[in-house]
């Protein structure tokens, strides 16, 4: 398993970090995502067995929110 941390920014409310975890659980290999809106940062768990960065990175992006891996 592996954890990746990344800074993101355009969230404006709480909606934006669940719709960020949402799209990145759906993800496959992503064991879970932790948005904490206050430090413009998600973490996510990977198990190394799906998705990577690159893709998680894509995810959130796909939602509108500028993303840098960490």
């Amino acid at each position: 398993m592996s954890t990746i941390v990344l800074a993101i920014s355009g969230m404006h409310c709480a909606s934006c970090g669940m719709l960020i975890d949402e799209a990145v659980e759906d993800l496959p290999g992503v064991r879970e995502s932790r948005t904490d809106m206050k430090a413009a940062r998600t973490t996510v768990d990977l198990d190394g067995t799906g998705a990577g960065p690159a893709e998680v990175v894509a995810a959130i992006e796909a939602e509108g929110y500028k993303v840098q891996l960490l």
